[in-house]
């Protein structure tokens, strides 16, 4: 990946209202892997405090988004075609995790593989709490 290309993504990142709001942090800006993290909010857990699975499938596409956009060596946009999370265990954490790979990447269609894990707050302990499988589609 050129230096030019990952500051594209960084800066993408860096304006996003929602992931400013989300506290998010890009862990790591590879050709064709991305990892963030997103520490824990009361407004992301339900009553027993786990993270909500509609946080982890938000986390799921935004991360698998930003790994699709790695793939293309121009700057481009992606949308969402298909996202599926299996759920493996209660997202009980400080922080979920994503781990983003491209497994796929064609000229239009990308099919990503995205990891979530929870941390404890040292970042010492990680857990696996879903695996997806999502296909982006390269719009511009």
């Amino acid at each position: 990946m050129t230096p030019h290309k990952k500051q594209l993504i960084t800066d993408s990142f860096n304006r996003s209202e929602t992931l400013k709001f989300y506290k998010a942090e890009l862990l790591e800006v590879e050709t064709d892997f991305i990892s963030m993290k997103i520490p824990k909010m009361e407004l992301m857990t339900r009553k027993a405090g786990m993270f909500n699975g509609a946080m982890i499938a938000s986390l799921v596409d935004v991360s698998s988004g930003y790994a699709a956009v790695s793939h293309y060596e121009e700057d481009c946009y992606v949308v969402t075609v298909e996202l599926k999370v299996n759920y493996l265990r209660p997202a009980i954490g400080d922080a979920l995790i994503s781990k983003s790979y491209v497994i796929k990447g064609g000229s239009k269609i990308s099919v990503i593989r995205t990891e979530i894990y929870v941390a404890d707050e040292n970042g010492t302990s990680e857990s696996h709490v879903a695996t997806s499988l999502v296909t982006m589609m390269k719009i511009r």
